[in-house]
Formats: structure tokens, C-alpha cells, sequence
């Protein structure tokens, strides 16, 4: 019988099963907490908005987004989010989904941390965007009711959750400062770091070699 939790159904199946696995192999308690609360979360802001999405690919989504913090698929010289998008990708065509789905769900990690743009693609992308904005930065949360998000969080409890992602994220991408320009994640390492400097977007354009 499908574990279900504020009335989501995880699906119950071997993808999801060895989804699931990998995770929990690959991610510290408080990282694989966030990835189930992000898939539910998503699930749960989808039907409110009347979105119908593929549970799968959601679910891969939602557990593989912040995969690239981890030890294991961490990469030193691109994006946190390109690390875990290209192990959905892999992992969704090894267990037979098609190209496009396996794009899709790509795109919804890659695309996790760039507000707006991923809502106007399809609901399988969204939906990861979806989740994180509601675990992360608390966004429309009247779209969730009290009782769902008591289930969600008696789940997956959230101890100190705002201190310990943070420390995720900084402990994620504090071996590749460079990964994060042009995106809110530098924010995260000028934090914990005061040494570190932001590449200012105006003189990378004013210094480059144009001459005009």
C-alpha cells in the first residue's frame, strides 16, 4: 500500500523505491528530510492550483535537487544544481523514462534556485520550484492548510532547519565560489565568509576586451 502523508500519495513503485535508497545513502538527515518535504510541498501547491503533475518525475525532482551538495556528487567547477540535475537525468533514463521526461525533470533542478522561469514550463518543472520556495523561503503558505502542514512536518520535522540548510548550501559550494555568480547563492558565501568577493556584473562589462 502507498505511503501517503497530507493526503499525497508516494508513489509505490521501484523507481521511486531506488529514488528513495540513493537519497538516504547519499544525503544527511536533515538534506533527505528537505528533499521529501520539497516533493510534498510541491505536490500539495500543484492540486491547490489545480496543476496536474507526473508523481515520478516529481519525486525524483524533489529528492535529487540538492543532490549536488552532497560529498558524493559534488563537482568543483560547475553549479551545485547542474551536479544533481545530471543525476536525475541518468537515473530517470536507467529506469526507462524517455528523453523528455528525463529533460524535464533536469530542468526543474537546474532550474530550482532561478526564480519566476521555471513556473512557466511544464508542471514537472515548476513543481520542484514549487517545493523549495515553500521549505526554504516560506512563499504562499496560505496555499497549504494547518493540518497539511503538521502532517508534512510530523513527516519530516524541520529541528533548526533554517540554520542547518544554510550550512548545507555554504559547506555545498564553499569549494567553488565561482559557481555561484550571477546567482542568490553567493549570498549564502558572503555570509559565512567575509573574505569572500562577489564578481560585480558592471565591471565585467565595463573591463572586458570590446574596446567601445
Amino acid at each position: 500500500m502507498p505511503e501517503t502523508i497530507a493526503g499525497i500519495s508516494i508513489p509505490d513503485t521501484d523507481l521511486v523505491r531506488q529514488a528513495t535508497s540513493l537519497v538516504r545513502e547519499s544525503a544527511d538527515e536533515t538534506l533527505f528530510h528537505h528533499s521529501r518535504r520539497v516533493f510534498l510541498w510541491g505536490m500539495l501547491k500543484s492540486a491547490a492550483r489545480g496543476i496536474e503533475v507526473d508523481p515520478e518525475l516529481a519525486y525524483v525532482g524533489g529528492l535529487f535537487h540538492d543532490l549536488g551538495l552532497t560529498p558524493g556528487y559534488a563537482t568543483t567547477d560547475r553549479r551545485f544544481e547542474l551536479d544533481g540535475a545530471e543525476a536525475a537525468r541518468r537515473f530517470l533514463l536507467d529506469h526507462g523514462r524517455s528523453e523528455e521526461e528525463a529533460r524535464n525533470v533536469w530542468l526543474a533542478i537546474a532550474l530550482h534556485t532561478t526564480p519566476e522561469v521555471p513556473l512557466h514550463l511544464a508542471p514537472e518543472v515548476g513543481v520542484v520550484t514549487l517545493g523549495v520556495e515553500t521549505d526554504v523561503l516560506g512563499l504562499d503558505l496560505h496555499e497549504i492548510t494547518e493540518t497539511q502542514r503538521a502532517d508534512v512536518v510530523a513527516a519530516h520535522p524541520r529541528p533548526d532547519f533554517k540554520n542547518r540548510i544554510l550550512k548545507a548550501f555554504h559547506e555545498g559550494m564553499v569549494h567553488r565560489p565561482d559557481t555561484t555568480f550571477g546567482t542568490m547563492n553567493d549570498d549564502v558565501l558572503a555570509h559565512f565568509d567575509p573574505s569572500f568577493r562577489r564578481k560585480d556584473f558592471v565591471e565585467i562589462i565595463r573591463n572586458n576586451p570590446w574596446p567601445e
